[in-house]
């Protein structure tokens, strides 16, 4: 599909940054806030039944360190492991608009102020974007690399109302039309399959919602229990029980087989980093185990994204045609 294919029965990310970038760019995670509209019980919210206290944080280091110092020794970290030279910063942790725009601006430039890093990554909500923040994004956009992954997590209110998410479906697709609107920014999304009666229908549908939507990338997780969350007090109690490997596999095949090749996909499943606070599944520990399984699934089933979907122009059937040729090559190898 794109040069520098890498076998897999889906449109990866590192494809989509390519393609950009015309070379392999690797994220730096930082952490520069440590709050969020959830956790603040603003409006009457409560914090999200899946989230800790790191707030998706990937280092418990960072909390402690300025943020150039993070980009500094994180960077050199990825380089020897990767052997890596191009790099985006990654403001991962919390929401990263829950913030002055002066603050913004301050760590944008921090930020860009390297020759390695060739533009940034911010993590947010539906419910934090206001005008500055979007005139802010533009204007980085003018001169660097800016992408937003935004935190929907699920098109159905019952789900949201279970994740305690203290927003709507709704909001959310307003959210992504009023990026999209007022920016041009390389607009993804993140989303959690596992919620309790979660339904085959509201995975395609899902899929089919996003192919509608201005977006260019997803990453899916798996709900999942750590230590001091609501999760935890529910899954003690015997109310919530997550899904085995087996059906979120399944659920992710199912989603997949939907969703158009055009949108990039930058994981398949979350992982907990830090092994001592994650309850269950104990699966969601092995992250390059669980990937491998749900790649060998895919391959095993002859199934590549947007394997079910209908393409609508030329264009989208050269691609449909293109992405079956990989797993055609695949299997034949």
């Amino acid at each position: 599909m794109e040069k520098g294919w890498t076998g897999l029965p889906y449109h990866s990310i590192s494809e989509h940054y390519k393609r950009i970038f015309n070379d392999k760019v690797y994220k730096i995670p930082v952490t520069v806030v440590d709050d969020c509209p959830n956790r603040m019980g603003l409006k009457g919210m409560k914090t999200c039944s899946f989230c800790d206290v790191w707030g998706s944080a990937a280092r418990a280091e960072s909390f402690t360190m300025e943020l150039d110092e993070q980009i500094l020794k994180f960077r050199e970290q990825i380089s020897k492991r990767y052997n890596a030279h191009k790099f985006l910063v990654y403001f991962q942790a919390y929401t990263n608009t829950f913030t002055k725009t002066s603050v913004l601006r301050q760590n944008f430039e921090t930020a860009l102020k390297h020759d390695f890093v060739k533009g940034f990554v911010v993590g947010t909500r539906p419910d934090c974007l206001s005008k500055a923040v979007l005139d802010l994004w533009q204007e980085y956009h003018e001169r660097s690399f800016v992408a937003v992954e935004l935190g929907v997590q699920s098109f159905y209110d019952e789900h949201l109302n279970f994740m305690q998410r203290g927003h709507s479906a709704d909001d959310s697709i307003k959210a992504i039309y009023k990026i999209t609107g007022n920016t041009q920014v390389d607009l993804g999304i993140h989303l959690i399959f596992g919620s309790p009666n979660e339904t085959d229908d509201q995975i395609i549908q899902s899929a089919k919602i996003c192919n509608d939507l201005p977006i260019t990338n997803i990453k899916l997780h798996n709900l999942h229990v750590l230590k001091n969350t609501e999760l935890e007090k529910w899954h003690a109690a015997g109310q919530f029980e997550p899904i085995s490997q087996e059906i979120y596999t399944d659920k992710v095949k199912l989603f997949l087989s939907y969703l158009k090749p055009h949108i990039a996909v930058h994981r398949l499943a979350a992982f907990a980093s830090r092994w001592e606070e994650l309850v269950a599944p104990k699966w969601t520990a092995n992250k390059m185990g669980t990937h491998q399984a749900i790649i060998d699934e895919l391959r095993l089933s002859k199934t590549f994204q947007g394997c079910l979907w209908t393409p609508q122009t030329s264009f989208d059937r050269e691609i449909f045609e293109q992405m079956k040729l990989r797993v055609e090559h695949t299997i034949s190898i």
